[in-house]
Parts: structure tokens; sequence; C-alpha cells
């Protein structure tokens, strides 16, 4: 700990003083580029993943990088996901899982394990989807593969989730919002990215495309307007 508040003496002294132009500007108020919701893990830092600098993104970390469905109850992943969007405006969220996770690990494992830790057996019923589609589909795992298998399927059930909340419903049908899948493989630093076309992770490639799970576009299902412009 001592180790810690010596750095942040060293971030007055240092880190603040040189980059005083950036925290000038940022003490007027806020503009991220995007919302990203990960794991509370301490070796994954979005921040540093992405190399961004203070104000481009707007984080928010819980256990298993969770969102759960909509519902009318108070809960901190959901307002922050409001308010990101509702209030600051941010046109692109990522959800971002990674490997070796000790959230997904325990959501694999016999339910009775967790008794001792019942809030966090709690929150985990939020990737009971994924449990199932990959007990249900992935045959043949050995344990390494099905926590691989599980925190990618829990990637695209937390994208899910992410889809009932209003804000974010309404801003994918005004094609202001764009979804993306993210898992980060501690061992190589490889970045994976949902491609919504085929349904398949894939590396994030310079060089390539950049595989989105949801791209910005508007859509409508009624066809309400097409009617009252034909008569």
């Amino acid at each position: 700990m001592n180790e810690l508040l010596g750095r942040v003496v060293s971030f007055g002294k240092t880190v603040f003083h040189g980059q005083h132009a950036l925290y000038s500007t940022l003490a007027q108020g806020q503009s991220p580029k995007a919302l990203m919701i990960s794991c509370a893990d301490s070796r994954i830092v979005p921040e540093h993943i992405m190399q961004a600098q203070p104000g481009d993104l707007f984080v928010c970390r819980n256990a298993g990088n969770i969102v759960p469905p909509f519902a009318l109850q108070t809960g901190g992943v959901s307002a922050t996901v409001e308010y990101a969007v509702a209030v600051l405006g941010v046109h692109d969220i990522i959800v971002c899982g990674h490997s070796d996770c000790g959230a997904m690990k325990g959501l694999a494992g016999d339910p009775a394990a967790l008794a001792a830790i019942p809030t966090v057996a709690n929150w985990l019923k939020h990737g009971a989807a994924a449990r199932q589609i990959v007990d249900q589909t992935y045959p043949d795992l050995t344990d390494a593969e099905r926590i691989r298998a599980l925190s990618l399927e829990n990637v695209v059930a937390q994208l899910a989730h992410l889809r009932t909340h209003p804000s974010v419903a309404a801003g994918i049908a005004q094609g202001k919002i764009a979804l993306h899948g993210w898992f980060i493989d501690i061992h190589d630093g490889t970045v994976l990215a949902l491609d919504g076309i085929t349904g398949r992770f894939r590396p994030l490639d310079e060089g390539g495309d950049f595989p989105v799970a949801q791209p910005a576009a508007p859509r409508q299902a009624s066809d309400v307007e097409f009617l009252a412009a034909a008569e």
C-alpha cells in the first residue's frame, strides 16, 4: 500500500503537471468517446489496454462484465449505462470479457461452492444464459476450453441484456449507438472482437476491417410511417 500511496504523490508532482493543459480542459466537463463495461479483475485495465487518455472512456467495472437486464430496480450498472447514453451522448458501448476470469470460473462450477459468497452467486445468475448455451451446445470440452467458451458466450449474453435498456434500445433504433463485444487474452495480449455478421469472435487486425457486434444504423420495425405516406 505504501508503494501505491507513493504513486499518488508522484501523480500530483509529475503526471498532472505534465498534462496540465489536458486536465484544465477536462475540468470544464467530460465528453467520453465510449462506454466500456469490463470485468473488475485487477489485471484488466481498460484505459491501459486502449491506451486511452483521461476523458476518453466512461468505464463501468464489475465481476464478470455483467449487464443486468433492464428493470425498475436501482442498479449501478443500469444507472451508468443510462447516464452514459442519455446525458453524455456516448455512441459506442463495449462489453469486454477476458481469459482466466474468476467470475466465469464461479459461474461454470458447482453453485454450492459459492455458498460463502451469496451476493456474488446471485450476481452471476445474470450469466445463466451463457452457461446454458455452453452446457447444451459445446460438447466434449476440457475445463479450460469450457471457461473460455463461457467467457465468450457471456459477452454475447450481456450485449443482449444491454439491448433491453430503453436508452440503448432507442439509440440503436435511431442509428446513434454501436455495440461492441471484446475478449482480451491475458496470456498473449490478443484482443478478439465479436463480428455481428458471422456471430464469431476474431482478432482485431490493424490491416483489416474492424469487427462490430452491432453497427450504428437506424432501423424501424413498424410500417406506420410508410402507410401514412401512402394515404
